[in-house]
């Protein structure tokens, strides 16, 4: 059974005549009878208020409502815009509100493909839709509709994604403004930095605002991920058509961008001018690696699997092997990460950074030690070569703990689940 249902009107024309106030109410009437004792948010979706004043702003409708279309109406929440990006986007943000994810949609059959093509790019795998047409009848006869339209032209998809994104780019910052943490030793000949969670559109309250990872598992789609990642590419001055994350596996691979891809890497190494590569985190290190004197950089996503499996160095070594770096040179900055205050692992997880040195965990004598995963990852850089003064530590330095802050960072450990992601980035000035 369905949790929510929504009623597309957004084709259909109403007007003020006893008739179509008839037609109206019997069909509001069914919807009601078969599923308001079980669905929690009946909804109306329209390209005119139906319920406006006869001289209002929105007279287009002009739809003087009956006393028994009136108060049929007051179980309906009606959502009218001009745009379908608009309507859907918040009858969407009013079904996560209310936590509900099984949705069915009646809708006229001529419309079925093209509110088909809308909920593809606003909704994710984690809703579950089910359609059915929309019977609107007028003096006892079937209003007469176009037959079901089964596809729609590159074009008219073309225009449905202009249109979301028009509409996503009007929205307002969420939780403050846009802010990208640097670091001083990185060279001006790089673009690079860590993003926080503010200044994005992402509503939900894991994820808001700055949400950059998209899955079929969170609530926020690709089309607010790509908005989000289109204001940060604005702010720091990168191209997002030259922009590439991480495929994260928690492991130790590292893609040299100048070979083959591989199916999943936690890091990325590239000598490219205006390529911007990313390591996503949320209490996982995000790292960002770069030589101001070969001109080459790289970034690596460090988990606590993947900081005992070397993933740092993996990513310096590759910078040496394949742009010919030298471990001098290279300068190594930890992003904002989950401190040893917040972060526990079995015991038997755990021994693997007590082998590694005794002062990455504490209280190891417990069942869930609390674990260091930054002054590991220092350890491992520094016995590799990197020299201490050129690795910088924000969460020491700026005492940036994600779990702590939950104003300013994503968290895993906080969160759960559906928790939000942020990046650090870099890429070599054109």
């Amino acid at each position: 059974m369905a949790e929510a249902v929504l009623i597309d009107f957004f084709g259909l024309k109403f007007n003020s005549q006893k008739n179509s106030h008839q037609a109206l109410l019997k069909t509001l009437n069914a919807v009601r009878y078969h599923h308001a004792a079980k669905a929690k948010f009946l909804c109306i979706m329209c390209c005119n208020n139906i319920s406006c004043e006869r001289n209002g702003a929105h007279n287009n409708c002009e739809l003087e409502a009956s006393n028994g279309l009136s108060t049929l109406l007051r179980e309906f929440e009606t959502v009218s815009n001009p745009s379908m990006a608009a309507s859907l986007y918040t009858i969407k943000q009013k079904i996560d509100e209310k936590n509900l994810s099984s949705i069915k949609v009646i809708v006229p059959m001529h419309r079925k493909t093209l509110l088909k093509a809308f909920i593809d790019q606003l909704f994710t795998n984690v809703y579950s839709f089910e359609f059915e047409d929309l019977q609107v009848t007028l003096r006892g006869v079937p209003l007469k509709q176009s037959t079901e339209i089964d596809m729609i032209t590159a074009q008219e998809v073309e225009a449905i994604q202009k249109e979301i994104q028009t509409y996503l780019r009007s929205l307002p910052a969420l939780k403050g403004e846009l802010t990208i943490i640097t670091s001083p030793l990185i060279s001006d000949i790089f673009l690079h930095g860590f993003t926080t969670r503010t200044g994005g559109i992402s509503y939900i309250p894991t994820l808001s605002s700055f949400n950059l990872f998209s899955s079929s598992k969170r609530r926020d789609p690709k089309v607010v991920v790509q908005e989000n990642l289109r204001r940060l590419g604005n702010a720091a001055g990168f191209n997002v058509e030259k922009f590439y994350r991480i495929k994260t596996d928690h492991a130790s691979d590292v893609w040299i961008m100048e070979r083959k891809e591989p199916e999943s890497y936690d890091g990325i190494t590239t000598n490219q001018r205006g390529v911007t590569i990313a390591a996503l985190a949320a209490d996982c290190i995000p790292i960002v690696f770069a030589d101001p004197v070969r001109k080459a950089c790289g970034v690596a996503h460090s988990g606590w699997r993947g900081t005992l499996l070397g993933i740092a160095m993996a990513t310096v070594n590759a910078m040496i092997t394949e742009y010919g770096c030298s471990l001098e040179d290279i300068i190594v900055i930890l992003g904002p990460s989950v401190g040893p205050c917040c972060f526990t692992l079995p015991r038997e997880s755990a021994k693997g950074f007590h082998n590694l040195d005794p002062e990455c965990v504490r209280l190891f004598d417990s069942p869930n030690p609390c674990v260091d995963i930054r002054k590991a990852t220092r350890i491992l850089l520094e016995r590799g070569g990197i020299l201490p003064q050129n690795i910088q530590d924000l969460n020491q330095d700026l005492n940036l703990c994600t779990s702590c802050h939950p104003d300013k960072f994503f968290s895993h450990v906080r969160d759960g689940l559906n928790f939000g992601t942020q990046i650090g980035f870099i890429s070599i000035r054109e």
